[in-house]
């Protein structure tokens, strides 16, 4: 038993610095993007269209956007969908929140981004705090990420003053399903990417 629970104890302590490790690269990934956003937004020889450009190489490899769309429908719409109308809503959903992210960088001044502290909330997830940060001002955000199969960190959701993304359009679409079918909500992200009131 005593030899047990030493085995136990060297493998839980083993495991310590490999958590810390990945903690610690995981908070410096998020700010090598966040900064290289930033960079891009304040480089005045780029034309608008080239600073969206840029900004979206540099998020593509850290959000997993398909992942986001699945847990925005909620599991039992995604369930009921074909093969292929997963793949067209991931689409038009990933353009709708690449569209709204970027449309939200046209309010950007000369805030900074703080990337404080990254913790592991349970196992292959980890949380990154963040604050945008201006003269008057300090807002708190929240980029949870989660291990893939392919051992990549990204992320799958973002909490911006405590309001998550994902539950945000998962309410959405929930009303919007509880009037109408599934097809009319493609309809509507398919003809202006707006999805009404």
């Amino acid at each position: 038993m005593n030899g047990t629970l030493i085995v136990l104890f060297l493998v839980c302590l083993s495991a310590v610095p490999l958590i810390a490790d990945d903690i610690s690269e995981i908070r410096a990934m998020t700010k090598e993007k966040v900064d290289a956003v930033i960079r891009t937004l304040k480089d005045n020889s780029l034309s608008k269209k080239e600073k969206k450009e840029g900004i979206l190489k540099t998020i593509d490899g850290l959000f997993d956007f398909s992942l986001m769309a699945r847990l925005s429908l909620g599991k039992k719409h995604w369930k009921a969908l074909s093969k292929a109308q997963r793949k067209e809503f991931s689409e038009l959903f990933v353009k709708r929140l690449k569209e709204s992210y970027l449309d939200k960088l046209d309010l950007y001044t000369d805030e900074e981004i703080v990337v404080d502290e990254a913790k592991l909330t349970k196992k292959n997830r980890v949380e990154v705090l963040t604050y945008l940060v201006s003269k008057e001002d300090k807002k708190e955000m929240i980029y949870k990420l989660y291990k893939s199969k392919k051992k990549e960190w990204m992320v799958y959701d973002v909490d911006i003053l405590g309001v998550s993304i994902v539950q945000t359009y998962r309410s959405q679409f929930s009303g919007i399903l509880k009037k109408e079918s599934m097809e009319q909500l493609m309809e509507r992200l398919r003809s202006t990417g707006e999805l009404g009131s």
